[in-house]
């Protein structure tokens, strides 16, 4: 084992691999008190780290009422992304679509909308009829769609989370959590950057009716830039906000508040906070060498180990502590070696305590060498075992 100090000052200490679900890491004191939510469960998390800055509840069940939209756009997103749907391509409208109820976007029955003005009609005026015209498109039945969401849920590690419908219509058994609502938002963000542009537009037009976004702290906060806003009468009003400043972006999500300016107040409270306390550190790119490891039975002498995904640090704006980098690799390893074969790994603690491991891989393919090499690896394994 090799070990090398990286120092930094830091008090907090959360550390994770952008990935899809949320790994909370443990948590030093950071000596700050997070805001006081008025809601039934909320959580604050950094996009890029994944550290869990406060939460409540986060992983109690909830009705997600219309950001469960966000699963409906992810798909769609996911569509578009892989080339299986265009923005230009035209959507039918279905009575059933048609017929929805609650918040809509006013498209006409059996006619057709370009795909384009249904995610608009989706995010921006958060329209069932447009939402199950989009689901029918893309998988046939809604029915059909709602497996999916499932199926893409239980992909991304939405744990606690079932869906029954697209839309966010009340229906039994339709649950999720604060958590599971982040990780689905982080994934969204962090893999379709070029739709989550949508999330930003304060107004849209449609058949002579102007509606807007109803996240209206796009109006009061030039730094949020989404997400979602969902409410019925069993949920209560609900809100996920997303704010950039100065490079760092949070996520809010805060369920179960009594009005629209409750659950506004209180996603503003908890991005405060968190911009105000907290700031997120890349430790390592994507793809940073580490170290070398020595190969035997190769062609090549060596074998370098990477970090294959960004490691991203949240630490306070204030505060002072020791982080140790613990780098674990074989002595040596034999050929053959794939390229992404996992080799060691790389971990962070503070204090004696650990606070998170991650792998690290083979940088290229590392195949058997001649005759030759096989017999020099033979006697230098000998050596280095003996």
């Amino acid at each position: 084992m090799k070990k090398s100090p990286f120092i930094m000052g830091l008090l907090l200490l959360i550390f994770s691999i952008s990935s899809s679900a949320i790994d909370q890491q443990k948590i030093a004191n950071a000596n700050v008190t997070p805001p006081v939510i008025e809601g039934k469960s909320w959580l604050l998390i950094d996009h890029d780290s994944g550290a869990v800055l406060s939460a409540g509840d986060p992983d109690m069940q909830i009705e997600p009422a219309s950001l469960t939209k966000l699963m409906t756009a992810y798909i769609v997103f996911r569509e578009l992304a892989e080339g299986r749907q265009n923005l230009d391509d035209t959507v039918f409208v279905s009575e059933k679509a048609w017929r929805m109820e609650g918040s809509r976007m006013f498209i006409k029955v059996n006619t057709s909308v370009k795909l384009e003005n249904l995610v608009k009609g989706m995010i921006i005026q958060s329209g069932n009829d447009a939402t199950v015209a989009l689901a029918e498109h893309v998988a046939g039945t809604e029915e059909s769609f709602v497996g999916l969401m499932n199926k893409v849920a239980a992909e991304l590690g939405m744990k606690r989370t079932h869906f029954v419908n697209s839309s966010g219509m009340p229906g039994e058994g339709h649950l999720t959590t604060a958590t599971d609502l982040a990780t689905l938002t982080r994934a969204l963000i962090n893999q379709y950057p070029q739709y989550y542009k949508y999330y930003s537009v304060k107004d849209y037009t449609w058949n002579k009716i102007k509606q807007g976004n109803r996240n209206i702290l796009l109006y009061r906060d030039p730094s949020v830039d989404g997400v979602k806003t969902g409410h019925t009468e069993s949920a209560g009003y609900c809100l996920i906000g997303s704010a950039k400043r100065d490079g760092m972006r949070l996520i809010a999500v805060v369920t179960g508040t009594d009005s629209k300016l409750a659950r506004a107040d209180m996603v503003q409270n908890l991005l405060n906070y968190g911009f105000r306390n907290y700031i997120t550190q890349e430790v390592y790119p994507a793809g940073k060498l580490i170290q070398n490891v020595d190969a035997y039975k190769a062609a090549s002498n060596t074998v370098a180990v990477e970090s294959p995904e960004r490691i991203s640090l949240t630490v306070p704006r204030r505060g002072d502590a020791e982080l140790t980098q613990t780098v674990t690799i074989p002595d040596y390893v034999i050929a053959p070696v794939g390229r992404g074969q996992e080799l060691g790994n790389i971990e962070f603690s503070v204090q004696g305590s650990s606070l998170g491991k991650y792998p690290l891989t083979a940088v290229a393919d590392l195949p058997e060498g001649g005759i030759i090499d096989q017999l020099i690896g033979t006697v230098m394994i000998w050596i280095a075992d003996f």
